[in-house]
């Protein structure tokens, strides 16, 4: 009999570690399959770690992991994909936006001989009309970049042993989970779903969280933006000769005008274009600091459950 992992980052999800644990085993008691559920309380305010532990206590296939402090969604996959023992593991949201009724078909497709299993969102309750035209264009961008299909998926998958042990040696600490499984290139399909409403409490996701998320995926997962700054350079490189060949043509011609609005104009388009550019150059430059210093993606304060007592 397979074991599967179920890995489930978690901050501020106190109301719904029970909810989701209990969903898990009764689909499991359906599927017929050992099963392990490894819950990372990435920082939380509220009483999640607490309710965790609880599970822990109650329940010897439940693991319990608590970070210091808050370091971010992507670590605490990270931290539950290091955990995981079992022969797949399945990466899912506390919240239950990802509905536990689709890990029998995501078992089946393992089972199958895939060793990915894509969770695609095909529709979102109550999502606004300016989150989806971001979410689109957000995709968009990064399937040009990356040349990988990410349209519409989501941290909801399933990977095989051999996929989610290779994505663990990834040394880099600025990663993009949701991309990497595409990137490794590993035998994969899809299933459609509906993202659900939250059982309980609010999104911890802010626009200026998601925006920054979606700059840091872009860069940690595509060079192409430093590219594209020797492309602006090229592009004001041929907009400044043929300016300068027009305007010596004026002068020699007898016919030349003062241009100040144009001159202001230019510079100003200039000055906005170098510092998009220094930004630009800036945020990689940023990215490679934070790579030398080589400190852990993580920090573990605590780890309760199997193999770790009541530590």
């Amino acid at each position: 009999m397979s074991v599967i992992s179920i890995v489930i980052p978690a901050y501020n999800e106190a109301e719904n570690i029970q909810e989701i644990y209990e969903r898990i085993s009764k689909e499991f008691s359906m599927l017929k399959e050992d099963f392990e559920v490894i819950f990372v309380d990435d920082g939380s305010k509220d009483e999640t770690f607490f309710r965790i532990s609880t599970l822990t206590l109650n329940h010897k296939n439940v693991i319990g992991v608590k970070f210091s402090r808050n370091f971010g969604k992507e670590a605490a996959i990270f931290a539950g994909l290091h955990q995981a023992s079992g022969d797949a593991t399945i990466v899912m949201d506390a919240d239950m936006q990802h509905p536990v009724t689709l890990l029998h078909d995501m078992v089946d497709k393992w089972q199958q001989g895939y060793l990915i299993v894509e969770a695609r969102k095909m529709k979102r309750q109550n999502e606004s009309a300016m989150y989806r035209f971001f979410s689109k264009l957000f995709y968009k961008i990064l399937n040009r970049m990356a040349g990988i299909e990410l349209n519409n998926l989501s941290d909801f998958k399933l990977l095989d042993r051999k996929a989610y042990q290779m994505i663990s040696k990834l040394t880099e600490k600025q990663t993009f989970f949701r991309a990497l499984s595409g990137w490794m290139g590993y035998r994969t399909c899809f299933i459609d779903f509906e993202v659900a409403d939250r059982l309980h409490g609010q999104t911890s996701w802010s626009m200026k969280g998601l925006f920054k998320y979606a700059i840091n995926n872009i860069t940690s997962f595509s060079s192409l933006p430093l590219h594209l700054v020797t492309v602006m350079g090229f592009i004001f490189f041929v907009f400044a000769m043929l300016l300068g060949v027009h305007t010596l043509y004026n002068y020699f011609a007898g016919d030349a005008v003062s241009g100040f609005t144009t001159v202001i104009l230019v510079l100003l388009i200039l000055g906005a274009v170098l510092m998009t550019a220094l930004g630009i150059i800036g945020h990689y430059l940023a990215k490679i600091y934070d790579e030398l210093k080589n400190r852990p993606r993580y920090i573990i304060e605590e780890i309760k459950g199997v193999n770790y007592g009541e530590d």
